[in-house]
């Protein structure tokens, strides 16, 4: 707890200078080995011109998640795990005001090649959180750059 008597937000060592990731203001849920769950609130800078989320937002916000469940939260000094290829199925419209959670889970780890799957929910007042988009990643392991 902090000074406050309030949970801080969980750190993962790659939000340290996500600059992005702060501007989106996703906090952290929870991240272990192969899973992450973050939020977000959609603003009205994340809208496209239809005054719905952006595309682009949403891929963002789900790319965050695969990346924190790719990659140690304890950090690692010799490899970095980032993004082979992905593919992202928009199935409803994001509402602006509305909070967004991706859940990212592994599927499949061999070797330094791995499939995570996120979806990315917005809540409904007064309902269950419904589906937004599902997102499949392919990871692969390489060596920092030095």
């Amino acid at each position: 707890m902090s000074d406050t008597g309030v949970d801080a937000p969980l750190a993962h060592p790659l939000l340290k200078n996500d600059y992005a990731s702060e501007w989106m203001g996703i906090e952290v849920l929870k991240v272990d080995d192969g899973h992450a769950t973050i939020t977000m609130k959609l603003r009205k800078e994340m809208l496209n011109g239809f005054g719905i989320a952006h595309g682009g937002m949403i891929f963002a916000f789900a790319d965050t998640a695969f990346a924190l469940s790719c990659n140690p939260h304890t950090g690692s000094v010799d490899t970095m795990t980032v993004a082979a290829g992905v593919d992202i199925n928009f199935l409803k419209p994001g509402i602006p005001g509305r909070t967004l959670t991706a859940v990212a889970n592994r599927r499949q780890q061999s070797g330094r090649s791995g499939i995570y799957d996120i979806q990315i929910f917005q809540s409904v007042p007064d309902s269950e959180d419904e589906v937004l988009a599902e997102f499949r990643g392919r990871s692969r392991t390489i060596p920092r750059p030095s």
